[in-house]
C-alpha cells in the first residue's frame, strides 16, 4: 500500500472517529500516530519484526511535534488576548460598552438588538474568543431585550450571532492559529480582519432594522436618551478604545514603523486592561476567574493544536497535501467554482465539527490546494489566477475560510455560540437559539458572497503594510 492510500484510510478513519463523538485533538492525534506507524512499517516491508522499529520512529517523531511546535512566540498571542476579553468582562467594561451602544443605537428599528451586535463587534477587538462574547452577551444584553417586548428567540439568535465576530475582528485566535498552520504573517492576517469584521456587523445591523421594520413585535425601538447622556456614555467605553488603537499601531503603524510585535501589542492590551479593571473595583476573587478561565480556554486550544500537529506530521509523510493539490489543479473547472465549492464544504462540515479543529484538520489539505490554483505560493498577481500574489491569496483565503468558521459557530447541530446561549439564559432552549440565528444564515451567506467577489475588502489594509 503506498502512501497516499494510507494517508486516505487514516484521515477517514479520523473523520469517522469525531463523527462518532470522539473530542478533534485526541482523534488528530490517535489517526496521526497509527498513520505514522503504519506509513514508517510500510517502509520495512510490512514484516513484523519491523513492527516495533516503527513504533519506536512514530513515537519520536510525533513526540517533537507539541514542544516544537508550541513553543513558537506566535501563540503566545492567544493567552494574552483571552485574558484581555476576561479581564475587560470583570472590570465591567463590557456592560458600559453595551450601554454606550444602546443609548447611541437603541432608536432605530430593532435598536437594542443592533446595540447588541456593535458591543459584540467592540469586545471582539479585546477578546479574540467568540464562546466568551456570546456568554458575557447573554448575561448583559438578553435581560435588556426581554425587558421591553423583544422576541425571545430572535434576541438570543442576537447574541449568537453577534459573538461569532470575535472569530474575525482582531484580536482573534483563530487568525493566529491559522498564520501558524499555513505560514503567513501574523500582523497581515490581523489587520485584513477589521474591514471584513466591521462589514459583517455592519450587515447584522442592517439585516435586524430590516427585520423589525417589517415585523414590529420583534424588537421594539427605545427612544428618550438625550445627547447629553449618550456623550456621557462614551468615556467609560474608551478604554476599550484604546486597547485596539494600541494593538492596531503594534500591527502597523500608518504613521512611521511598527511599535513592537503583536505579541508585545497583546500584552500590553492586557496590561492596561487590568490597571482598568483594578481602578474599577476588581479584587482578588474576580482576577482568579479571569485568570482560570483564560488558562482552561488557552489549555483547550493547546491541546487542540497538539493533536493536530501530529496528524499534519503523518499528513506530510503521507503527501496527501500535494496529491490533493495536484488533483484539483488539474480538474478542468473553474477555479472560482472550485473554490465555491471548497467553501461550501466547509459550511457542511462545520455542522459536525468545532471551528478551531475544522480548520486545523482542513487546512494541511486544502490550503496547498487553493495556492495551487491561484497558481503557487510565490506566484505574481500578474500571472495569477484570482488576481493577486501568491502571499495575498494567502491572507484573503484565510479570512474567508475564518468568515465560514464564524458561520459554523451557529449552525445545527453543534454550534457551539447556541449551546453557550442556552447553557446561560435557563428560560431558553438549545432549539429556541436555533430559531433565532436562522435569519443570521442570509447575512453571512450575503458577507462571504461580497468578500468572494470583492477582495480589495480584505486586502486594502494588508497592502498598505507592504
Amino acid at each position: 500500500m503506498d502512501p497516499i492510500e494510507i494517508g486516505l484510510w487514516v484521515s477517514g478513519g479520523m473523520l469517522l472517529m469525531v463523527v462518532l463523538g470522539m473530542r478533534v485533538a485526541f482523534a488528530a492525534g490517535m489517526a496521526g500516530l497509527v498513520g505514522l506507524i503504519w506509513i514508517f512499517w510500510a517502509k520495512r516491508g510490512m514484516e513484523w519484526d519491523q513492527l516495533g522499529w516503527a513504533l519506536t520512529v512514530a513515537i519520536k517523531t510525533a513526540g517533537q511535534v507539541p514542544h516544537s511546535k508550541v513553543s513558537s512566540q506566535t501563540l503566545s498571542l492567544i493567552p494574552t488576548f483571552i485574558l484581555i476579553g476576561f479581564l475587560a468582562y470583570y472590570a465591567g467594561l463590557t456592560r458600559a460598552l453595551f450601554e454606550a451602544a444602546k443609548r447611541w443605537f437603541a432608536w432605530v428599528p430593532g435598536g437594542l438588538a443592533v446595540s447588541t451586535v456593535f458591543a459584540t463587534a467592540g469586545f471582539a477587538a479585546v477578546s479574540g474568543a467568540s464562546v466568551a462574547t456570546a456568554a458575557v452577551f447573554a448575561r448583559i444584553a438578553i435581560p435588556e431585550m426581554l425587558k421591553i417586548g423583544y422576541n425571545k428567540q430572535f434576541a438570543a439568535g442576537v447574541v449568537a450571532a453577534g459573538g461569532t465576530l470575535a472569530s474575525l475582528i482582531p484580536p482573534s485566535a483563530i487568525l493566529v492559529i491559522y498564520a501558524i498552520i499555513v505560514e503567513q504573517d501574523v500582523g497581515k492576517l490581523l489587520l485584513a480582519g477589521f474591514i471584513p469584521g466591521a462589514f459583517s456587523a455592519l450587515i447584522y445591523g442592517l439585516l435586524i432594522v430590516g427585520i423589525a421594520m417589517i415585523w414590529k413585535n420583534v424588537g421594539p425601538p427605545v427612544r428618550g436618551f438625550t445627547w447629553g447622556q449618550r456623550f456621557a456614555a462614551l468615556p467609560a467605553a474608551l478604554p476599550i478604545v484604546a486597547v485596539v488603537v494600541i494593538i492596531i499601531f503594534f500591527v502597523y503603524n500608518p504613521f512611521g514603523d511598527a511599535w513592537g510585535t503583536p505579541t508585545e501589542g497583546g500584552a500590553v492590551g492586557a496590561f492596561i486592561v487590568f490597571c482598568m479593571a483594578l481602578i474599577r473595583g476588581m479584587r482578588w476573587p474576580e482576577l482568579k476567574d479571569a485568570l482560570l478561565e483564560t488558562a482552561k480556554l488557552t489549555v483547550m486550544i493547546f491541546t487542540i493544536i497538539w493533536g493536530v500537529l501530529i496528524y499534519v506530521r503523518f499528513l506530510g509523510f503521507a503527501d496527501l497535501p500535494g496529491a490533493f493539490a495536484d488533483w484539483i489543479s488539474s480538474l478542468a473547472v473553474s477555479p472560482m467554482l472550485i473554490l465555491i465549492c471548497i467553501l461550501l464544504a466547509y459550511a457542511v462540515l462545520g455542522m459536525f465539527m468545532d471551528a478551531i479543529g475544522m480548520l486545523l484538520l482542513t487546512l494541511p489539505v486544502v490550503y496547498p490546494a487553493v495556492m495551487a490554483l491561484n497558481g503557487g505560493e510565490f506566484v505574481s498577481a500578474a500571472e495569477s489566477t484570482f488576481g493577486m500574489s501568491g502571499p495575498m491569496c494567502a491572507i484573503w483565503f484565510g479570512i474567508l475560510v475564518v468568515k465560514m468558521a464564524e458561520f459554523c459557530l451557529i449552525t445545527p447541530p453543534i454550534g457551539l455560540n447556541c449551546f453557550v446561549v442556552a447553557g446561560v439564559r435557563p428560560d431558553l432552549s438549545v432549539q429556541d437559539v436555533f430559531r433565532g440565528v436562522m435569519p443570521f444564515f442570509i447575512a453571512d451567506a450575503i458577507t462571504i458572497a461580497l468578500l468572494v467577489a470583492f477582495p480589495s475588502i480584505v486586502l486594502w489594509l494588508p497592502s498598505l503594510a507592504g
